[in-house]
């Protein structure tokens, strides 16, 4: 039996790895962290995240817990590559040395790819210890192949993943994670726990594999430019896409020099010269053409996000494969557990799938139905919040004004996630005077999901009342992903960060 299960301790090990590696990843990027925001908040700027997240960073914790999604992605990916791998060279290409060389140098490919931009040594390791971990756990526990149908056993033992991955790339579009939120995760406890998780723990990762563009803030030093007034010109244009300047013997992600009239933005080897009259005419343009130059995690991310597609659902069916055949095989024969286990693999994938493609017909349906949106009335009164949902998406797309409906101010109560998260949504549509308050109370929805819609529609309203309440959310939050929402809400506001905070 235990050869039965080579997979398992295979892609069990290489996911340790990918945490080990994951951990120590993030905490590096942590205690960089750290150091920045501690710089920015001595020179007066508000920080994006704020002190009550600052004091956690150097704590291995947040790190850990930040660093099981890149196990979960990256670490998955590889693992279930190099998993694949090891069964193909075994048993189609009978360990031939030839392929193993082949596939050696499709691995220092990727390597290679990884450093493309320069050299990421941690980046880099994923890329050697998981594969080296899985190749060497697979070739310990593969059992001897011994007949001529080895092939066609293991073609059978993963058509079920091939139909699930067929079935489920019918779903596949930008609302596809948002489907599956609203309709497996936010209508259980257990589903709860992995998105309260997700907002708590992502910005950790993330903040590791972010461009300079898409950071939340990022600090300049103009110390080389000597004309005063150029050089509070530039400060000006620099903050207003959160470039902050700090003092010399600070450590930044950008420093500028000027040559005549040319001005030369530098970050270890990357340099861009730009005419100062251009940057003056187009700063955002620069800037977003600098951070391109000088970003060395491009094919790191793609890649990640990729494995993150693969890797984590096959990841997820091997292991309740594991599960459920390590059980039926104390009441049944092998060959009888290994089809048993993939049938039930199979019926928990469709089981998974049927409320996320119920969930989104029922809204195309509705959304079509001319009957239906003249009884919008009629639907968000419905018992089902899957219906008073579909109500909401109907009044969203139609740019209604949900306060209209008599519903609204029992929707504004409603004890489910998607139906809030929703009706938020539908606010943006509404010009009533009322409906800012309930903007306001939403901003302290327990629910992370509501509260961080509840400040991106505030952003896109454009009433600058909402400054003052967003800036007193941001420094008494202890929630990172909120302060996030938060503070591009405030941005789009037009306000702008004075170093007097």
């Amino acid at each position: 039996m235990k050869k039965r299960l080579y997979p398992f301790p295979a892609l069990i090990s290489g996911l340790f790895s990918a945490q080990i590696l994951a951990s120590i990843h993030v905490y590096l990027s942590n205690t960089s962290l750290f150091h920045t925001l501690y710089a920015l908040k001595d020179a007066g700027y508000l920080t994006i995240p704020n002190r009550q997240i600052m004091q956690n960073l150097n704590d291995f914790s947040p790190a850990f817990c930040g660093g099981v999604f890149f196990s979960l992605s990256l670490g998955a990916g590889l693992s279930v590559f190099t998993l694949i791998t090891v069964q193909l060279w075994d048993c189609l290409f009978k360990r031939s040395r030839m392929i193993f060389i082949l596939i050696s140098a499709l691995l220092t490919c990727l390597i290679a790819g990884v450093n493309i931009s320069g050299f990421l040594p941690i980046a880099t390791s994923y890329f050697i210890v998981i594969p080296a971990v899985v190749f060497i756990t697979a070739l310990k526990w593969i059992p001897v192949r011994t007949g001529k149908n080895d092939l066609l056993k293991e073609i059978i033992r993963i058509a079920p993943v091939i139909l699930l991955t067929l079935l489920w790339t019918t779903q596949m579009d930008r609302n596809m994670f948002q489907d599956i939120r609203d309709n497996l995760l936010l209508s259980n406890s257990a589903g709860l726990m992995i998105n309260d998780f997700y907002y708590k723990y992502t910005l950790y990762p993330a903040q590791v594999i972010k461009s300079q563009e898409q950071k939340t803030l990022k600090t300049c030093c103009l110390k080389n430019i000597r004309d005063k007034r150029l050089a509070d010109l530039l400060e000006t244009k620099l903050t207003e896409f959160d470039y902050l300047n700090l003092p010399e013997n600070s450590a930044v992600d950008m420093e500028i020099d000027k040559a005549g009239n040319t001005l030369i933005f530098k970050k270890r080897r990357a340099a861009l010269k730009v005419k100062l009259r251009d940057f003056l005419s187009n700063p955002g343009g620069v800037l977003k053409k600098f951070s391109f130059k000088c970003d060395r995690y491009r094919f790191f991310r793609k890649f990640t996000f990729v494995s993150f597609l693969v890797g984590f659902p096959v990841i997820l069916y091997i292991i309740c494969y594991g599960i459920f055949f390590f059980i039926l095989s104390l009441f049944w024969g092998p060959g009888s557990s290994e089809a048993l286990s993939s049938v039930l693999c199979f019926l928990i994938g469709v089981g998974l799938f049927i409320p996320v493609y119920q969930g989104r017909e029922e809204g195309v349906k509705n959304l079509n139905d001319l009957a239906v949106t003249n009884n919008l009335e009629v639907i968000l009164e419905s018992r089902r919040w899957q219906e008073r949902v579909a109500g909401l998406k109907i009044i969203e797309q139609k740019r209604m004004d949900p306060a209209a409906f008599r519903a609204y101010r029992g929707l504004l109560q409603s004890p489910y996630i998607q139906e809030r998260c929703r009706l938020v949504t539908t606010i943006l549509n509404s010009g009533r005077p009322e409906t800012y308050e309930d903007l306001i109370n939403f901003l302290d929805d327990p629910s992370p999901n509501v509260s961080c819609m509840a400040f991106y529609v505030l952003g896109l309203r454009g009433d600058k009342r909402a400054v003052y309440e967003i800036l007193k959310r941001i420094k008494t939050s202890d929630h990172w992903y909120k302060q996030w929402y938060a503070y591009r809400a405030l941005k789009a506001l037009g306000w702008r960060q004075t170093g007097s905070e």
